[in-house]
């Protein structure tokens, strides 16, 4: 797995005019004197307080020194093998280095890292035109653009052969997307230019960033540190005060990557971008795109945060690695409002055996609570568990049979609300276990014994699904309360606070969540009782796909009721399950688009470089998809389609709705049959 150190950044994000940088001489950059303290202070904080107690030693200094040199180059494109060889003598000392606070020796590495950069894309961009000019995009070549399959160059030639080939790679994708010989030159020289702009405005602060986040992600993923500009930037967006697409970001290699979407904001109710994907280009509405690759994250961020209700413009390398290339998609800049990602309620209605039964869906985006409006003593403040309380009245004065509460993509939120929210569904009772780094265990638990929908329910949960959606889902599942439908969770079970330090912040991994069961959340998750299939890749998405995640590990179980025995129902509720997805013209495409993706994702690991053999990959893939759709729309008696532009996304339904409320339907049959 690639180091997941990166800049977290929530865009919620104008475009700005790219300078053109001054190609100045290599300047040598030392470290500032006043984070020697800093330096200090972080170690007695991950000593003290880091849930996992561990010593700053050798192992740490390892994984640092592993992550330091990864975060640099992690494509390996400016080192060569010499040079790796030469900092082995450091690979033990990163320890010592930010013990003593003399951190020179993360200095003289990026110091070489920065010349390195500046000899190779000044070459780059000297031979740029004549380069572009004698490529044959009828040779048969390959390039692997897979950085984990990467290795250093040996020699100066075997590098800049890999150079050669990664900026052919470069023009034959802006060829196939329609662009002039010139235009290519253009993109790509200013791509680069880029990358010169970012390394001459990298400062000794953001050096010790990045020295300084090598070491705390070496104890978890989670534990990062944020230079004073950073935690401004940090503090200002976990606001949720800016204007834009409403995405979280990271600095992936030379591209800016989708971590994940913020629930019901711009671009995840526009709907094509996903986590994961990668953003090449940035435009502004009426003018140019702007070639993205290798700028700085926060340059990144600025051009795509902007005015309420303007468009932005983004060229997306889409993370399927289908052949089709980059795509571009327009999304209007809003400011996520708290209503926007409040509770929604729909009606999923099955047929069965000549009656419509009716089951209840809650969509809870995240576990939210308006504190502005408490502090105010307003008694009529929103929050997850107050709407959500309001929606199962409404519900049941529709008569539903069933409810499903859907955390898919609810990414956690607030502690408190999940534990209430449970509430609403058992009486009084234990929800979660926290231990501290004291190994002190609390337990958080509902103190009200009404119990607000006492009926048939399921929660559907995916790999987006994380921390305080996990706490209410293991609970459910723990209780017997109701059945877990989707996939598999993400797995943070880790509760972090945020530590003032004399320059800059520490956010740190203090707490670990455990269900009632004993089972931590943490790293595993929580597994479905039924599974379905996923759009999300669960070893590129989730805590087990970060480097360094923290353990899972069980301590003793807290008393609590079961309601039902669920797993004595699921062989059967999985064999119905099954046999409806094998005949469910919807499941069978999806299932039929998850192998495409698979063997996409395979036969893509070495790229070729030869135009046809693209062409035709891209047609092939195209073709495959379209009839893939039709098939499926004329098992469904929809209207075919010649092109997939034409599919209207509107008129999709939710086919994990659906199949859940059949598998609940299951469920009450079942029960009423047992009890008979």
């Amino acid at each position: 797995m690639p180091r997941k150190y990166k800049r977290l950044l929530l865009s919620l994000l104008t475009g700005c005019a790219l300078a053109s940088p001054s190609l100045q001489a290599f300047n040598e950059l030392k470290p500032p004197a006043e984070y020697k303290k800093v330096s200090i202070q972080l170690v007695e904080m991950l000593e003290g307080i880091h849930y996992n107690k561990t010593q700053v030693d050798d192992r740490i200094s390892s994984l640092a020194f592993d992550a330091f040199i990864d975060s640099l180059d992690p494509s390996k494109s400016f080192f060569l093998a010499d040079d790796i060889k030469e900092f082995e003598q450091y690979r033990y000392r990163f320890d010592d280095a930010i013990t003593s606070g003399d951190v020179s020796l993360a200095y003289t590495i990026y110091n070489l890292y920065s010349e390195r950069v500046e000899d190779r894309l000044n070459k780059v961009l000297n031979d740029m035109p004549s380069m572009i000019e004698s490529f044959d995009f009828e040779k048969e070549e390959t390039f692997n653009a897979d950085p984990d399959q990467a290795k250093w160059a040996q020699t100066e030639a075997e590098l800049r052969d890999t150079w050669r080939k990664r900026i052919k790679n470069r023009a034959l994708t802006l060829r196939l997307n329609s662009q002039e010989e010139e235009s290519i030159e253009t993109s790509l020289s200013r791509r680069y230019t880029n990358q010169l702009h970012q390394i001459e405005q990298t400062n000794s602060v953001d050096v010790y960033q990045i020295f300084a986040n090598a070491i705390t992600e070496a104890f978890d993923p989670h534990t990062s540190y944020f230079a004073p500009r950073a935690s401004e930037t940090f503090s200002i967006n976990m606001s949720l005060s800016l204007e834009g697409i409403g995405a979280v970001l990271q600095q992936e290699d030379e591209y800016t990557q989708v971590v994940r979407l913020v629930p019901a904001g711009p671009a995840d109710n526009q709907g094509e971008l996903k986590p994961n994907d990668k953003i090449v280009a940035v435009g502004q509405e009426g003018k140019e795109m702007i070639d993205v690759v290798g700028m700085r994250l926060d340059d990144v961020v600025d051009m795509i945060r902007g005015e309420r209700d303007t468009k932005v413009r983004l060229e997306i390398k889409p993370s399927n690695n289908d052949a089709q290339g980059n795509k571009i998609i327009t999304i209007v800049r809003k400011k996520v409002k708290l209503e926007d990602q409040s509770a929604k309620k729909e009606v999923v209605e099955v047929e069965r055996n000549g009656e419509i039964y009716k089951v209840g869906v809650i969509q809870l985006p995240t576990f939210y609570s308006d504190f502005a409006a408490i502090k105010a003593g307003d008694r009529n403040y929103k929050s997850s568990t107050r709407d959500t309380k309001n929606l199962i009245e409404e519900l049941r004065q529709e008569g539903i049979d069933a409810l499903i509460l859907d955390l898919r993509n609810n990414g956690g939120g607030s502690l408190q609300e999940a534990n209430a929210l449970t509430g609403l569904f058992i009486p009084a009772g234990p929800v979660v276990q926290i231990r501290d780094s004291a190994g002190r265990v609390s337990i958080l638990g509902d103190q009200d014994r009404s119990v607000t929908y006492s009926g048939p329910m399921a929660v559907l949960i995916n790999r987006m699904s994380a921390s305080a959606s996990e706490i209410v889902a293991g609970a459910i599942q723990d209780y017997g309360r109701g059945l877990i439908l989707g996939g598999q969770s993400f797995g943070k079970g880790t509760v972090q606070i945020l530590q003032d330090l004399d320059q800059g912040k520490l956010k740190i991994t203090q707490s670990k969540f455990y269900r009632v069961s004993g089972e931590s959340t943490q790293h595993k998750g929580v597994m479905p009782d039924i599974s379905f299939p996923s759009m999300l890749d669960e070893n590129s998405v989730g805590e087990s796909a970060l480097d360094n995640p923290l353990a899972w590990d069980k301590i003793l179980e807290t008393r609590y009721p079961v309601y039902w025995d669920i797993p004595n129902f699921l062989p059967e509720l999985d064999e119905r399950h099954q046999k409806r997805m094998d005949q469910d013209p919807n499941f069978i495409a999806l299932n039929e688009q998850l192998e495409q993706i698979r063997e996409q994702s395979d036969r893509f690991s070495a790229i070729s470089l030869n135009e046809n053999d693209r062409i035709k990959q891209r047609e092939e893939s195209e073709e495959t998809q379209l009839n893939r759709e039709n098939t499926r729309r004329e098992a469904l008696g929809l209207e075919l389609i010649t092109s997939l532009d034409d599919i209207n996304d509107e008129e999709a339904e939710d086919i994990y709705s659906q199949e859940a409320s059949e598998i609940l339907l299951d469920f009450i049959g079942m029960n009423q049959r047992q009890q008979q």
